[in-house]
């Protein structure tokens, strides 16, 4: 931002040393407001991202307290249905898959352990013993609290990932978020149909 800055004040002395006393005070206002637009615009996309950083970040762990739970559900359910290995194992796989530092892969990460754990608890449906079984009752209940606050951070991570891409997008503010490298960030979108119908832990 420095040198941009430095730009504008070399560009506003050579105008004005080649103009009359009217036009170099003209021209001072209107280099002036110009830095002023880019240091407001800069420092706002700055704090629209960090919201975003920070609506992740309260998502994380929620998702985090979820993972927890997946290993204890796994176990229980395979008490019960051994055979049910390929399942298992997918919801297995997706929780190690989804703990990942990069937003994209996270998130679509996600996406499909929302599909690995729908399709765990359709599995449960042909076991009654297992569903009357008070470990399990627990860890549904957990499972149904953790999936409400997951699904009310995600709306607001959401909405925080909105209000910044469209400062990204929309001109002139997108003029000085390609200046600075400020790029579009990906939403939480619930695409698989498994995912849409909404996780129901409550067999």
């Amino acid at each position: 931002m420095t040198s941009i800055i430095g730009i504008f004040v070399a560009v506003a002395n050579i105008a004005m040393s080649a103009m009359t006393p009217i036009y170099p005070l003209i021209i001072g206002v209107l280099i002036l407001a110009l830095i002023l637009f880019v240091v407001i615009t800069y420092n706002s996309l700055v704090q629209l991202r960090n919201k975003v950083k920070e609506a992740f970040s309260t998502m994380d762990v929620y998702l985090k307290k979820r993972y927890d739970l997946i290993p204890n559900l796994v176990d229980i359910v395979k008490g019960y249905a051994k055979h049910e290995t390929d399942t298992l194992q997918e919801v297995t796989k997706m929780r190690v898959n989804a703990q990942k530092d990069d937003l994209n892969a996270a998130i679509n990460s996600e996406v499909k352990i929302g599909d690995a754990l729908q399709s765990l608890l359709l599995v449960v449906e042909k076991y009654p013993e297992l569903k009357a079984n008070t470990n399990f009752l627990d860890l549904q209940e957990r499972l149904s609290k953790m999936e409400e606050e997951i699904a009310f951070s995600r709306r607001y991570y959401n909405g925080s990932v909105r209000q910044y891409n469209n400062s990204c997008q929309m001109f002139p503010l997108n003029l000085i978020a390609g200046m600075f490298g400020f790029k579009t960030l990906p939403m939480y979108q619930v695409e698989s149909e498994q995912e849409r119908k909404v996780v129901d832990v409550k067999l």
